[in-house]
């Protein structure tokens, strides 16, 4: 899959749920979609099968092309320098000929030098600030997650976020791993299916939230890890949604 269509499909998406008015949470709910698979769609990491287009099209009441096709018009206007520099360039004896090419290389890779300069140079400067918790939220067997903000952290992504904390474990993988960091949004009430951060008997876990119509439990990604179910004996509590993560390249 071509990396155009899928940037190509996670606009249109992004359009039609801004025109519908539904948030990410709403259209996982709606549909029944996990809430990584519509993350991965938006950020065009994934781009989903048939049956799902047809699912969000039916959605958002319109045709599938909607979705997978780019509507804004492609149509380039024309350069008459370059028109005039090809004119020239026809004109020129065949060595005159192998200089403008040899030329226009040189200029072209030292053009490209300069941009990838200046982009490493951005994302440099560009760093976010954000509360950050010391201990783990654990992706495994449970670790405390305290009340207690003990520092700040910079990174180079915007995202609303309320803080941010480490995952330690592997029981969200392959989404989630060991050493990532996530960021969350404070909340008290989460959907079924949101990736969430909750105190579960006195530790913290990221888990999956799942509601059925008989139980409630938090789900591990990582099917070696059993669900843990949520009881009226069980001291639990929302500490709030995962809305993203940052992962060390």
């Amino acid at each position: 899959m071509k990396v155009e269509n899928k940037e190509i499909f996670a606009n249109n998406l992004s359009f039609y749920m801004e025109q519908k008015g539904v948030d990410r949470n709403t259209l996982c709910a709606d549909l029944d979609l996990k809430y990584t698979t519509v993350r991965d769609w938006l950020k065009g990491i994934t781009y989903p099968r048939i049956g799902k287009i047809e699912l969000l099209a039916n959605y958002f009441n319109i045709n599938k092309s909607d979705l997978i096709e780019n509507k804004i018009s492609t149509a380039q206007p024309s350069d008459s320098l370059l028109e005039e520099i090809t004119n020239t360039a026809r004109k020129l004896s065949p060595e005159n000929k192998k200089i403008v090419l040899r030329t226009s290389e040189e200029l072209l890779e030292s053009q490209n030098e300069e941009e990838t300069k200046e982009n490493e140079v951005s994302e440099v400067i560009q760093l976010y600030s954000y509360d950050y918790y010391d201990h783990a939220a654990s992706a495994g067997t449970g670790q405390y997650l305290n009340d207690v903000r003990v520092e700040r952290i910079e990174l180079p992504v915007d995202i609303d976020a309320d803080f941010v904390i480490p995952i330690k474990g592997d029981s969200m993988e392959p989404d989630y791993h060991d050493g990532d960091l996530v960021f969350i949004q404070t909340s008290v009430d989460l959907n079924n299916g949101v990736i969430g951060v909750f105190n579960y008997n006195g530790d913290a876990y990221i888990k999956q939230l799942v509601i059925d119509k008989d139980q409630a439990y938090l789900h591990s990604l990582n099917p070696a890890y059993k669900d843990m179910p949520i009881t009226p004996d069980t001291d639990f509590r929302i500490i709030g949604e995962v809305v993203d993560l940052y992962r060390e390249k």
